[in-house]
């Protein structure tokens, strides 16, 4: 029968687009970003400006896996487990009925690949232009990593100055990249970088199973992330001290494989720009890192880039001698500053007119390095050499890692097995609360509820595996509950202790360049519907054609 009365599709389209408009307006508070990536793990972080539970889909191609998030509130970080090293996977958060966009991310490669990309950059979180156009060129770049060096959330480190300043320009490039961050002087503003800490998920490998300072593998690279803010006396006693961290650091590179080492902090040992070198950092952490071989040092602070010769001591290195050369990365967004005086005779290199970051490939013995402006214009370009040995052929299979006890209430005690691919091998252990251990099996007693992913490493000369579990820890015992979503913002008291909430609406960027926030309230996710509306429309699109 065909219809004689003209049917309007017009204030359907837009009675539909009203309803999908309220249903989806403030879901996500806050866009997904990768935390903890590793060969085999990632964890999916993301806030909701309402209550409700969330899901992360996830696969090769396909999102044919989910993951349930253990937080019932707006804070969740979901841990994907038992991924493949090296490659590609898709991803979408599912919230509230709504779904984010289809991302991809890749995992890190198998410890010692020899092929590592990523890029660095600091003194960029003001949320305003020109931060914007260094988010994008770096979202171009398709690097494995990024790496961050501070003052990433101008000028206080608050709540909204993370959300606004951080995560809402950066939005693009932190879903697809990992984020591994060292945090600066001006997150130490507000209760001494608390707040910043809070919001992120950071390897937490120092004995305080703290993530002020860190390391972590990626490929045949070594990364060592410190606080210089705790470095140079800005940090209270509970909270970090100088020697301690000199003591981990000694330790941690000490017991590294990986043919390259980089460290990245905020303050730089050498700088002829506004703020100058810290002569605590080089003079308390500078020999440490000579004597270990690191091969490149990565700072911020000073507004500008700078490049030093290879240093050693208090002196440019001397013929024979290995040095290391210093960089000042701090061309992210903030305001360039003038450079004052001459260049000193130890500077290779310095500018203050380009906005941009430092791009990073490390393939066999060789590391090349190239600062790019935003327009994609080279300012810099270097390169180190070293010889490796042969790479030893990687062993057949996988670690296993068996768990026994993956989920209990505090304190709780959990067992673990792990069974290399190859014979003669060390198997290490972090249980993702500070705690370590070495062995084959170990046992390890959790006293703080939470969501804790262990990792196992076994290693023979410079092979490595690893393998990673998911442990479970509540506060108290609720046997046989379904999860249920709550109607306020009170938590499950077997869901892991949320970080801090934040309030249901960001404020907007403080240059008034845009009000948008990240998620199905502005930008892609905005235009998602659900599911019943999509059939509903499709249905009048048929009707109409008929």
């Amino acid at each position: 029968m065909h219809r004689m009365t003209p049917f309007h599709l017009a204030p359907w389209v837009a009675a539909l687009m009203l309803v999908a408009s309220t249903a989806s307006a403030g879901t996500l508070y806050r866009d997904p970003y990768l935390q903890k990536v590793g060969p085999d793990t990632a964890t999916i972080a993301f806030r909701l400006a309402a209550n409700c539970q969330a899901e992360v889909r996830y696969g090769e191609g396909a999102t044919n896996q989910a993951a349930v998030s253990q937080d019932a509130g707006k804070v969740h970080a979901v841990v994907l487990t038992g991924l493949e090293p090296g490659t590609e996977y898709t991803y979408e958060v599912s919230a509230c009925g709504l779904r984010t966009p289809l991302t991809r991310f890749r995992t890190a490669p198998v410890p010692g690949t020899r092929s590592v990309h990523f890029v660095t950059v600091g003194d960029f979180g003001t949320g305003g232009s020109n931060q914007r156009k260094v988010a994008a060129a770096l979202v171009k770049r398709e690097a494995e990593l990024f790496v961050a060096l501070g003052d990433n959330a101008y000028a206080d480190g608050t709540e909204a100055e993370i959300q606004n300043n951080l995560f809402v320009p950066m939005e693009a490039l932190l879903a697809r990249v990992p984020f591994f961050a060292a945090i600066g002087n001006h997150e130490y503003v507000t209760n001494q970088g608390q707040p910043y800490l809070d919001n992120l998920y950071l390897p937490s490998n120092n004995p305080e199973g703290t993530e002020r300072y860190y390391s972590f593998d990626w490929g045949h690279v070594h990364f060592v992330a410190l606080d210089s803010n705790c470095a140079v006396g800005l940090a209270s006693a509970d909270r970090c001290t100088r020697d301690a961290q000199k003591a981990w650091l000694e330790r941690d590179l000490a017991g590294s494989t990986q043919p390259w080492k980089i460290v990245f902090f905020h303050h730089p040992p050498w700088s002829s720009g506004e703020h100058g070198s810290q002569l605590s950092m080089r003079r308390h952490f500078g020999p440490i890192m000579e004597k270990y071989g690191v091969d490149l040092v990565l700072t911020g602070h000073d507004h500008n880039y700078e490049r030093s010769k290879p240093m050693k001591g208090d002196a440019v290195a001397g013929s024979g001698e290995t040095g290391i050369p210093y960089l000042v990365v701090g061309g992210g967004g903030a305001t360039l500053r003038k450079l004052p005086g001459s260049k000193p005779d130890w500077s290779v290199i310095r500018d203050n007119q380009a906005y941009g970051f430092l791009d990073v490939t490390v393939v066999d013995g060789t590391l090349t390095a190239q600062l790019l402006g935003v327009n994609g214009d080279i300012v810099d370009r270097f390169t180190l050499r070293k010889e490796l040995p042969p790479q030893e052929q990687l062993p057949e299979g996988a670690l296993t890692l068996l768990v026994e006890g993956e989920r209990g209430v505090v304190p709780h005690r959990a067992f673990f097995r792990a069974t290399p691919s190859f014979e003669a091998a060390t198997v290490t252990w972090d249980f993702g609360d500070g705690g370590a251990a070495e062995g084959a099996v170990a046992e390890h007693v959790f006293a703080i509820p939470g969501q804790y992913t262990v990792t196992a490493t076994a290693t023979q000369g410079s092979v490595m595996q690893t393998a990673t579990a998911l442990v479970q820890v509540a506060a108290t015992e609720t046997p046989g509950e379904e999860p249920q979503t709550p109607d306020s913002d009170t938590t499950d008291p077997g869901s892991p202790a949320p970080r801090p909430g934040l309030p249901d609406s960001p404020g907007p960027p403080d240059d008034g360049l845009s009000s948008a926030s990240g998620g199905c309230a502005a930008g892609p996710t905005a235009t998602l519907l659900p599911a019943a509306l999509a059939l509903l429309a499709a249905g009048l699109l048929r009707r109409r054609r008929k």
